[in-house]
């Protein structure tokens, strides 16, 4: 499990740490406005890659369970009709963002000092979606087939080249122009696109298992059973997703509401929240994908080892990062707002009442991934419905009056203390193990199947 959770953890972490350096790119270069207009466009995003995880991780699950009984044919079908109806979606998802990133904003209550900047910003981000959404589904469905190394390589790259790029194009050199926060997005959006076309050529040069030719390439055009599959699963996966971005833009707006000093500094302590999401996201990926390769193997007897484990890994590795995040964070948020910041304070004290929540919630997070390995999707959903509706939202409307603001961060580990529970009981109570995730082969998909596992094009491990 930690051989193939370190490198998505690295990956995770290395995206975060990205978002992080650009952020103090922008808060020292262009001031807390700026980062306040970041803060507000990245929850976007967020609500965004939301929808692509839901299909990316019903695609992950159907390449794991093919792998664990030896279907590559299999395997490369579910890869294609997922990464061709990416593609789609992130063209529309692009265009629409661009003509309704003013509404979004408006719906948001951004302050009006970084309404234009952050405008400027989420647009040009958008432009980069194509690229952002497809690396995202290549990098699950390698995953799903047991590769988590190679993800890893493009992220440091595509890290590399965003972080270095950005002061670059936010102040300007030579004959680069300055230009300020969309300079920002711009980076980003050239790496993603080199990152891109650079991993894409790897797979291929190096014979990867998923990689699609000839007649495979009408795998690109989502089959009828693998959508439908992809389309039913994927789609509850990605409302988990929604529901957490959801529920973190009604977040964004109630801090929005009490001035830009607490704004800015939610900003900063997202930055560091991202981190303490990254081991129970790793992790989870793990379980649903080793789950999903032994489930496919018929291995249930494996199961709860493997859920058992990455609990005990959760519990390790969140709670030793929470430790040092709240003893080193003063320094830390000095980074993203200036020494002399009074947001500082603002952020350290929302940190200590809310940070202790992601502990619980990458508990919540590994049960989930061992349920969604056997395409258990409506259980998790409706749990975190609850628990961030009725039970966060609504504890904040019933104490602000009385707490104010901390209403607002004691909101989140009453949240996920909840989530923990109804996940628990959903796991033990055993239901999801009664559902199914496969697709039954056709005659023409056992033939290609039996021929893949002979031809040297259809070899389980990378070549060279």
């Amino acid at each position: 499990m930690l051989v193939f959770a370190l490198p998505t953890l690295a990956s995770n972490v290395l995206q975060s740490l990205n978002g992080s350096i650009n952020s103090i790119w922008v808060g020292r270069f262009l001031g807390e406005g700026a980062l306040a207009a970041t803060a507000n466009a990245n929850i976007i995003m967020f609500l965004l890659f939301s929808a692509v995880f839901g299909f990316g991780m019903a695609a992950t699950v159907m390449v794991g369970q093919a792998f664990g009984r030896r279907d590559i044919a299999a395997a490369r079908r579910a890869f294609g009709s997922a990464l061709g109806f990416c593609f789609l979606l992130a063209i529309v998802v692009s265009a629409a963002g661009w003509i309704g990133a003013p509404a979004i904003l408006r719906a948001l209550a951004t302050p009006g000092a970084a309404f234009d900047l952050a405008l400027t910003y989420l647009r040009v981000i958008f432009l980069a979606m194509p690229a952002s959404l497809i690396s995202v589904m290549v990098m699950m469905g390698l995953r799903g087939s047991g590769d988590s190394i190679t993800p890893l390589w493009f992220m440091i790259l595509s890290v590399i080249l965003d972080s270095g790029l950005n002061p670059l194009f936010i102040r300007g050199a030579g004959p680069i122009p300055a230009m300020g926060i969309a300079g920002s997005a711009t980076a980003t959006a050239v790496a993603g696109y080199v990152s891109l076309i650079a991993m894409l050529v790897y797979v291929y040069r190096k014979d990867l298992p998923l990689r699609l030719r000839g007649h495979e390439l009408a795998y690109l055009i989502p089959g009828r059973a693998q959508l439908a599959i992809i389309i039913r699963k994927g789609f509850p996966m990605g409302l988990q997703m929604i529901v957490i971005s959801t529920a973190g833009l009604v977040m964004v707006g109630l801090v929005n509401r009490e001035g830009l000093l607490t704004s800015a500094a939610y900003g900063a302590a997202q930055q560091l929240w991202t981190y303490l999401q990254m081991p129970a996201m790793a992790i989870g990926a793990a379980v649903s994908a080793m789950a999903a390769q032994n489930i496919g193997a018929g291995r249930w007897d494996r199961v709860n080892g493997i859920t058992g484990r990455g609990m005990i890994s959760n519990i390790v590795m969140t709670g030793a990062m929470i430790g040092l995040m709240l003893a080193f964070d003063r320094p830390v948020l000095a980074l993203f707002l200036g020494s002399g910041s009074a947001a500082i304070d603002v952020a350290r004290h929302m940190q200590f009442l809310a940070s202790w929540s992601f502990l619980l919630f990458g508990l919540t997070m590994v049960l989930f991934g061992t349920m969604r390995s056997n395409g258990a999707v409506i259980a998790p959903l409706l749990i975190l419905i609850v628990a961030f509706y009725p039970v966060r939202i609504g504890f904040y409307w019933l104490a602000y009056p009385a707490l104010g603001a901390d209403a607002i961060w004691l909101s989140y580990p009453l949240g996920s203390a909840v989530a923990l529970l109804l996940a628990g009981a959903v796991y033990m109570q055993g239901g999801w193990r009664r559902t199914k995730m496969l697709v039954v082969p056709n005659v023409e998909e056992c033939r290609e199947g039996t021929n893949a596992a002979t031809e040297p094009a259809g070899r389980m491990a990378p070549t060279g």
